[in-house]
C-alpha cells in the first residue's frame, strides 16, 4: 500500500474528502484507505458512504481497524480513537 493511497480525514469538508477518494480510483487503484481520528472519525465514515452509495458504486469495504493512538509524549500523552476504512473495488 503506497501512501498515494491513503486519505487523511481532518477538517475539511467532507466533499473535498470524497474528491480525493474518487480521483485515486480514476487514477487506478484498487484499493483507498480513508484515516481518521477524533472528532474526524465521523466524517471519514460520511466520506466511505458518500463514495460506494454516490460514486464508486462498486466500491465495497473491505476492512475496518479501530484503535487508540497516543499524541504528545509518552506517559503524558493524550489518548485519540482512530479509524482506517480500507475501500477497494
Amino acid at each position: 500500500m503506497s501512501e498515494d493511497n491513503i486519505i487523511y480525514v481532518g477538517k475539511k469538508d467532507t466533499m473535498d474528502y470524497v474528491m480525493a477518494v474518487v480521483t485515486q480510483f480514476r487514477s487506478g487503484s484498487a484499493e483507498v484507505v480513508i484515516k481518521a481520528r477524533g472528532k474526524a472519525i465521523s466524517r471519514a465514515v460520511d466520506v466511505a458512504e458518500i463514495v460506494r452509495h454516490r460514486f464508486v458504486r462498486e466500491a465495497v469495504v473491505k476492512d475496518v481497524r479501530i484503535g487508540t493512538e497516543v499524541l504528545g509524549e509518552e506517559g503524558e500523552g493524550t489518548k485519540v480513537s482512530s479509524i482506517e476504512i480500507y475501500l477497494a473495488r
